[in-house]
């Protein structure tokens, strides 16, 4: 299978970052935005821009029910992927690839329970410092996307997303133990984001020495103790490759989740702390620093 129709869900910084270069490379016939009635007027007033250069995208009806596409590009956050399912519905049947690049640990779970199993390819964003100010898209470091098949009935679709990211360059890696970065980049969205949300600041807060860098990664190492109890073997090197990845980043860029605490937005904390806190109770695990983090956001934000 080649991959030549893709329909995107989602305009946010992931949206715009991988939406807006497939649609430079492929063109704006090949790559479209899905979008109801309400989302197209709003779109359709807005001039988007990626690192000033203004991006022109086809907005899809998610009324309409057309050929499916051959990819489907969930780039929603975790709240809204319900409403995004139905959205996308038309443009999904039994050969549709489906990609997620939201945030934590279930995405692809719920992706498969609605649409099935088969060609839900496994994948992780990463290595980004991609922020939307308003209409416009700012980032120093474009990252990559990590994909891989957690089982053999998944190859196929994989293949085709490789094969797809070979022919337009995008940057990516095919990996081994896709569950293994997944919660990888999972322990290191529990760090960063809320960390950064809570000390109000960006990147830079803790890519210096501090009780901000010394809170995310005692929030990661907690991460750690749960993978481990859940079978999957993060350690301390894995630990030390994000923050050799944390490094060279924008040190004025920041996480979604700070983002959301500016515009007075409830945050993702349930995705991140919320989600450590609920499993290790599973595991009778004291998770201190998570249970800070939770009701320190969760006050934060009852004060919006």
């Amino acid at each position: 299978m080649k991959i030549e129709r893709i329909a995107f869900v989602g305009l946010g910084a992931l949206g715009v970052l991988y939406g807006g270069y497939l649609t430079e490379k492929l063109g704006r016939e090949a790559v479209g935005f899905v979008a109801d009635e309400g989302r197209r007027a709003r779109y359709a007033s807005r001039r988007i821009t990626s690192n000033g250069r203004p991006l022109d995208f086809r907005l899809i009806p998610a009324e309409e029910k057309g050929e499916a596409a051959d990819l489907v590009v969930f780039a929603v956050k975790a709240p809204a992927l319900e409403q995004a399912m139905e959205d996308a519905a038309g443009q999904i049947d039994g050969h549709t690839v489906i990609l997620s690049l939201l945030n934590g640990i279930s995405s692809e779970g719920l992706l498969e329970a609605r649409f099935g199993a088969k060609n839900v390819v496994y994948s992780v964003a990463q290595g980004m410092d991609a922020v939307m100010q308003g209409d416009a898209l700012v980032y120093t470091k474009a990252g990559h996307i990590c994909v891989g098949a957690p089982t053999a009935e998944k190859l196929p679709a994989l293949d085709a997303v490789c094969e797809l990211f070979e022919r337009t360059g995008m940057p990516y890696r095919r990996e081994e133990d896709i569950l293994h970065r997944i919660w990888g980049k999972f322990m290191l969205n529990v760090g960063v984001n809320q960390v950064v949300m809570v000390y109000e600041g960006g990147y830079g807060t803790i890519q210096v020495s501090g009780e901000p860098r010394e809170k995310m990664i005692a929030a990661m190492r907690e991460v750690i103790a749960l993978a481990n109890c859940e079978g999957v073997r993060l350690t301390e090197d894995d630990l030390n490759e994000y923050l050799d990845l944390l490094a060279p980043l924008w040190p004025e860029g920041m996480p979604s989740m700070r983002q959301d605490g500016l515009a007075k937005r409830k945050s993702e904390v349930e995705l991140f702390a919320g989600t450590v806190r609920r499993m290790a109770k599973k595991h009778n695990l004291a998770v201190p620093v998570n249970d800070w983090l939770y009701e320190t956001v969760k006050r934060m934000e009852a004060e919006y």
